[in-house]
């Protein structure tokens, strides 16, 4: 059995308004862990973005 691997980041606004992106990649779950706690910190427009590996989002201009 072959077990596929998905990677996840996130891109988000802080509450400042500045466009962030994490710098590491997640597993699902815990990316939407991570989503829960960046809503619960102000922040908005928080997108979970499937990426590749040593692939990360660039924050939103």
């Amino acid at each position: 059995m072959t077990i596929t691997m998905q990677n996840f980041a996130l891109a988000w606004t802080d509450p400042d308004g500045i466009p962030r992106s994490s710098a590491v990649a997640y597993d699902k779950p815990s990316a939407d862990r991570r989503k829960r706690d960046l809503e619960d910190a102000g922040c908005s427009d928080i997108q979970i973005v499937e990426t590749k590996p040593g692939q990360l989002p660039e924050p939103a201009v």
